[in-house]
């Protein structure tokens, strides 16, 4: 079966400063049209920051879409052409304050295939050392760190909900375990 839809024709909603709303009218592997909403976002980067005893650096920061404070790794958006380990550095340092020696892709997931096209470069950070973090001036975060099992834990609890950051933990914990080779 051909599972293609193709664009009949493509309706800017939105564009604002994270994201841009398109709707599209495609038409159907079978002949029918249908609409679809689709999210355009740049993409971004997401960090797991593991350090020599194992344990993860985490970020705490309130969600306004939530309504809630969240827990995850650090992450953001990519910059209007710039490289995902690039964005990657400089949300570890800006974040955290952390520079890492060794920063290494691992995986790249869209986040919400069915109405957006945003891809999260996750990159493991080892041989850290720890700096003054430099976070947007609209940002309030706090670092802290946290073993993988406690995290494994928190997860199981309903306590973080935060999807790359439920990836980037069972990524640390593949790296751990050794099931994952980088340069721990």
């Amino acid at each position: 079966m051909d599972y293609i839809e193709k664009t009949v024709s493509k309706k800017s909603i939105y564009n604002g400063n994270i994201i841009d709303l398109e709707l599209l009218t495609v038409t159907l592997p079978d002949g029918r049209q249908a609409t679809r909403d689709i999210v355009r976002h740049p993409g971004a980067s997401a960090v797991v920051a593991l350090n020599g005893k194992g344990e993860l650096y985490m970020v705490r920061q309130f969600r306004k879409p939530l309504e809630a404070v969240s827990l995850e790794i650090p992450a953001g958006k990519l910059d209007q052409g710039e490289d995902p380990l690039e964005c990657a550095r400089r949300e570890l340092k800006e974040e955290t304050g952390l520079s890492a020696e060794k920063l290494q892709h691992v995986v790249s997931v869209h986040s919400t295939p069915g109405f957006s096209d945003e891809v999260l470069h996750i990159y493991a950070a080892t041989h850290l050392q720890e700096g003054d973090s430099c976070a947007d001036a609209d940002e309030f975060i706090t670092t802290e760190k946290y073993s993988v099992s406690r995290l494994l834990e928190m997860i199981l609890e309903g306590k973080i909900t935060d999807a790359k950051t439920i990836i980037g933990v069972f990524l640390a914990d593949r790296i751990i375990s050794g099931k994952i080779s980088i340069d721990y």
